[in-house]
């Protein structure tokens, strides 16, 4: 079952790896890579696993410049708007 808005995050943040480099790059691709093997998993990931991810994506804002910020915010809004579909908490 593939979760769109999954695949939405990961390839802004495809992008926004492109306008990087070093470390933050690394962990760019890392993440991008990480949401989609979770949208397209058989069972989706959980509140805690989306929380942790969009905290990450909170703190790799800090260290890039005004353009990739908006790339990586937007991700961050694809997961969020994920997240409010997934049931529990």
């Amino acid at each position: 079952m593939t979760r769109e808005q999954l695949i939405h995050a990961a390839e802004e943040l495809k992008q926004a790896s492109a306008d990087t480099t070093g470390e933050v790059k690394e962990r760019l691709e890392s993440q991008a890579d990480s949401l989609h093997s979770l949208a397209e998993a058989d069972h989706g990931p959980d509140h805690g696993r989306l929380d942790r991810i969009m905290h990450a994506l909170s703190e790799l804002e800090d260290d890039v410049d005004e353009g990739t910020a908006k790339r990586i915010d937007s991700a961050y809004d694809h997961v969020k708007a994920h997240r409010e579909t997934v049931g529990g908490v």
